[in-house]
């Protein structure tokens, strides 16, 4: 199997996950029909149709739009099965109850399709034993396909075949979720919880022991293991609170019956804290009391010494702070080691343990030490894996730590370090690939096709980055550079690619040498792509009363996105992450936009007391008219206005375009990495086709006073009713003006430069008010927009 195209997809069960599975492979375009069991009473879909409304209650939203939902087909086992016959890929999703899912499979096993792929999403049971009840002629074509939750947000997917399954078939899926559904892909060995949930699990437990061993709070612990040491804000307890306690018990418990003779198999029981708690019924976030319970606005956590709850109030300890703060992982770790703080011993313990843990256990459940690290970094949200930062902190120390701790009976287990720890290496991650115990060689990376469209492929510490490309000149706003095939790609320096002039000035410069050399431009970067004006500069020059040079920085803005939209050649915005502002208006104007899936773009100027004007409200006047129905545009500009007044964001490159930010031609993609080279390939059709700029329209048709007076009743009724203030009703205003093409007669026809002149004037107006630059300020210094 070369290629595996995926038209239809059935998911079975319609829990948490198997209703987000199917929501995000509707996200991709794929046709999924989610199947449980039938309700009793008339609709027999009850259960289905109960999971997919609170898919569009859920926050963050599965879904890229709401519009998506309409994808899904409801089914039940007692009518549907027929449909499974038309499903390319057919994914279980149904409770860790390994007698269930025998029975489920038994049931399907006769109407899949002799091409579908039939995939367990099973977090930790056997693959092998499940595949036992399938017929023979099915085998090759089932393999485990564990999603991590929530699937739309989480990058990891575990792939684990069995000694049955087809590699073409490996191979084909593993392309399938790495470039349509956007995933990470390990293939894990089939060992009980695979990599991430193995080692993952694993760190909690170590957590949850060295917790109750140093007397530390759940809170303080908290604090502790977040972004403070490179994890997820969740940390330890709040993770165990979202994951669901019970489901936590069972990932344990699933250890403990299948890992008799591990070494730490005393270790793998739910401590009896967490059993009383299930045992009350407090399961975490989805019974909305755990570890953490909210009172009113208070956040409380459970404590022990009381067995009760108390407001949350954790923190880290001056000194320990001090020592996370240190740049050098060799010093931080030997710091750590030698405080006598419990704090700082509490770290260093947890991850004593954690490098041990995954030393032993490396050769039983991974291929090689990269996998450990990218399924830690993609299931848990770490940014650093176990084996990188070992690594990062000097192999040899550390190793040497490990084992005087282990002889001296600190450990959590008196199991020695593999030979192989000690044997002189530096790590375990080099330019050559990455280490495997289970073959004492050091793996490549996966040759698979699929990986081609990757030009710059996430990286683990050691490993050897990618060719940067030839640069054609740098300055200090931009990078202008090639990969010798005649694309242009321009990249951006500045601090959250923020668009000073600096920026400006080189972007500006760019298209001129792409004019001239190059056969297309593209914007490319890492996330985010831009976050807006430089505000630092603006005020700089505000509260130095350089009004001329503000208005000047103002016009430059203009001109470059003006250029975006008719350069003679293609401009292609290549978008990941946060495009606000300025950076949604470089996104508006340029010819082209290949969108990451998870973009969020808007105009989002009343946030400091301005409006769009870098061509924004402009580009929104002219997409007015071209969507009106029936003739009228008023309809469409007041959906705008209200979008621009209240600063909306899209919530997906997919909700992006429903916005009218993205244009109908605009391309998504599901996979970052991917990013650039897709952004590369429609600037090359496009200039291959002989692509022109557009026209510049001289009749733009506008909706004058009248337009401007409807409203601005708007904003009245919102003022008078609490909702904005009177600045915020004068930055409405001053939108509305520009939208509607000023002081006009309805209907009368203006062009581009009259609404740029009219952005810009009223940009400038606000900007020189005391109140918009109390907020431009209060950004500055917060991050949180001010309303006053």
């Amino acid at each position: 199997m070369s290629k595996f195209l995926v038209r239809k997809a059935a998911v079975l069960g319609a829990g948490v996950m198997g209703a987000q599975i199917a929501a995000h492979l509707a996200n991709a375009g794929v046709q999924p029909v989610l199947f449980d069991l039938a309700a009793e009473g008339r609709d027999k879909n009850g259960i289905v149709k109960k999971a997919l409304d609170g898919l569009a209650r859920l926050e963050p939203s599965p879904l890229a739009t709401k519009s998506v939902l309409e994808r899904i087909t409801a089914a039940n086992y007692d009518e549907h099965l027929a449909l499974l016959a038309g499903c390319d890929l057919v994914v279980e999703a149904i409770s860790e109850r390994m007698d269930w899912k025998k029975s489920l499979f038994d049931k399907v096993a006769p109407h899949l399709a002799p091409h579908a792929i039939f995939a367990s999403n099973t977090s930790g049971l056997s693959i092998t034993e499940l595949s036992k009840v399938l017929p023979e002629a099915i085998r090759p074509r089932f393999c485990g396909i564990h999603f991590f939750n929530p699937p739309r947000y989480m990058r990891l997917v575990e792939i684990i075949p069995t000694a049955s399954t087809d590699p073409a078939i490996v191979d084909a899926l593993e392309a399938f979720l790495t470039t349509t559904l956007g995933k990470g892909v390990v293939r894990a060995r089939d060992t009980p919880n695979f990599v991430a949930n193995r080692v993952g699990v694993f760190s909690m437990l170590a957590t949850m022991h060295h917790t109750l061993a140093f007397g530390l709070g759940f809170d303080e612990v908290d604090a502790l293991t977040g972004p403070a040491i490179g994890r997820a804000r969740s940390a330890t307890f709040r993770t165990a609170d979202v994951v669901g306690l019970d489901t936590m018990a069972h990932v344990v418990k699933t250890m403990h019956d299948t890992l008799p003779g591990d070494p730490w198999h005393s270790y793998y029981n739910a401590p009896e804290w967490l059993s009383g708690l299930i045992a009350k019924g407090a399961l975490g976030q989805k019974t909305k009391a755990g570890i953490f319970v909210k009172k009113g606005k208070e956040i409380h956590v459970l404590d022990l010494a009381k067995k009760d709850y108390r407001p949350s109030a954790g923190a880290i300890a001056e000194d320990v702070q001090a020592i996370l703060k240190e740049k050098d992982p060799a010093q931080q770790f030997a710091r750590l080691r030698a405080s006598q703080h419990p704090q700082a011993q509490f770290l260093w313990a947890i991850f004593r343990d954690l490098f041990h843990y995954c030393a032993v256990h490396l050769a039983d459940i991974a291929h090689c030490a990269r996998d450990v690290d990218f399924a830690i970094r993609w299931g848990f949200g770490w940014k650093l894996g176990p084996f990188e930062l070992w690594q990062a902190a000097g192999w040899q120390q550390v190793a040497g730590w490990i084992a005087e701790d282990i002889a001296a009976g600190k450990a959590m287990a008196k199991v020695p370090l593999p030979g192989w720890v000690t044997d002189g290496r530096k790590g375990v991650h080099g330019p050559q690939g990455s280490f495997s115990a289970s073959d004492d060689t050091m793996h490549s990376r996966s040759t698979l096709p699929v990986y081609r469209r990757q030009h710059f492929p996430e990286l683990v510490l050691g490993e050897k980055p990618a060719d940067r490309g030839t640069t054609v000149f740098e300055d200090e706003g931009v990078r202008l550079w090639h990969q010798g095939d005649g694309i242009a790609i321009v990249s951006f320096k500045s601090k959250m690619h923020s668009l000073g002039t600096e920026v400006l000035a080189g972007l500006n410069r760019a298209i001129d040498e792409a004019e001239a050399n190059y056969d297309a431009l593209v914007i490319w970067h890492e996330a985010p792509f831009a976050v807006g004006a430089n505000l630092k500069a603006a005020l700089e020059s505000l509260k130095a009363g350089k009004i001329d040079e503000f208005e000047q920085m103002v016009a430059l803005f203009q001109r470059t996105s003006q250029r975006l939209k008719y350069s003679l050649v293609p401009t292609v915005a290549a978008v990941e992450g946060m495009a606000l502002g300025g950076g949604c208006e470089f996104v508006m104007h340029s010819q082209r936009v290949v969108a990451a899936l998870e973009s969020y773009i808007g105009l989002v100027e009343v946030g400091v007391g301005l409006l769009p004007a870098g061509g924004g409200l402009k580009e929104l006047a002219q997409r007015a008219n071209a969507w009106a129905k029936g003739g009228d545009a008023f309809p469409e500009l007041g959906r705008l206005f209200r979008q621009v007044a209240m600063a909306d964001v899209s919530k997906s490159a997919e909700h992006a375009r429903e916005l009218g930010y993205l244009k109908p031609a605009d391309v998504v993609v599901f996979h970052p990495a991917e990013l650039l080279h897709v952004a590369k390939q429609q600037a090359r059709a496009m200039a291959e086709s002989g692509h022109r700029p557009p026209l510049a329209p001289t009749r733009i048709p506008v909706a004058g006073s009248t337009g401007i007076a409807t409203l601005k009743m708007m904003l009245v009724n919102m003022k008078e009713g609490g909702f904005i203030s009177e600045h915020d009703y004068e930055i409405g205003s001053r939108i509305a003006t520009v939208m509607c093409g000023g002081e006009v007669e309805p209907g009368s026809v203006v062009d581009e430069q009259w609404l740029l002149d009219l952005e810009r004037h009223h940009f400038v107006e606000l900007a020189k008010t005391a109140k918009t630059q109390e907020r431009i300020e209060h950004m500055l210094k917060t991050g949180k927009p001010l309303r006053n």
